[in-house]
């Protein structure tokens, strides 16, 4: 896709996440990888209300070359795709059930969400890491991002809110829904004794689909 095309398909998801409740008010971020650089949602914008031509650009070296300023979270994006090569995009959000899986958790987790369903598998992966608590825009969770985005997919920061990688930006959106859908049944199936998957079940489908 030309950058022209991923600012317009970054304002169609980032409005479809915020009609659905995935994001509100100023909540969320997302970023997506160019040939020369970043694009990125402006600091204190909504995900409802984007345009296209706003939308932050940064270089190669994530300094920022056009639009408004880029979100106070840019370090986050950073960490993320320095440590996953083949990841196109980022999708912050502070999406109501992967958050309050975000509070239950202790940090340190690498499964908080069951593998209760094949989708869940697919998209997010084996691993969810929790990462411990910091302050919104701390640059100081960089180096914790980073470790954790080297194994994993996604992760969840504690209190805070998921964070999800993808091979693009479509693909990040479908996994960041996935596994706000997955949080929500996981939530509905505390205490019931729900049957997971069993690990042969996991292996087959991260052996079929990768």
């Amino acid at each position: 896709m030309t950058e022209n095309e991923l600012r317009d398909l970054l304002c169609e998801l980032g409005a479809s996440l915020f009609a659905r409740g995935y994001s509100v008010g100023s909540a969320g971020n997302i970023s997506v990888r160019l040939p020369d650089g970043y694009l990125m949602t402006p600091t204190n914008s909504s995900l409802g209300r984007l345009k296209a031509e706003r939308i932050s650009k940064l270089d190669a070296g994530w300094a920022h070359v056009g639009g408004d300023k880029p979100s106070k979270e840019v370090f986050m994006h950073r960490a993320v795709l320095t440590a996953r090569p083949d990841a196109g995009a980022v999708v912050h959000l502070h999406s109501t059930h992967a958050t309050a899986i975000g509070c239950l958790a202790e940090p340190g987790e690498s499964a908080p969400i069951p593998p209760l369903t094949p989708y869940f598998v697919m998209r997010v992966g084996r691993s969810l890491p929790v990462i411990p608590y910091y302050r919104p825009g701390d640059a100081a969770m960089e180096p914790a991002i980073h470790e954790a985005a080297k194994s994993a997919r996604a992760m969840l920061l504690a209190n805070h809110g998921p964070v999800v990688s993808g091979k693009t930006l479509m693909d990040a959106v479908y996994a960041a829904e996935e596994l706000e859908e997955s949080a929500r049944l996981a939530l509905m199936l505390r205490g019931a004794g729900a049957r997971a998957l069993t690990g042969a079940q996991v292996e087959d489908l991260l052996s079929t689909f990768g």
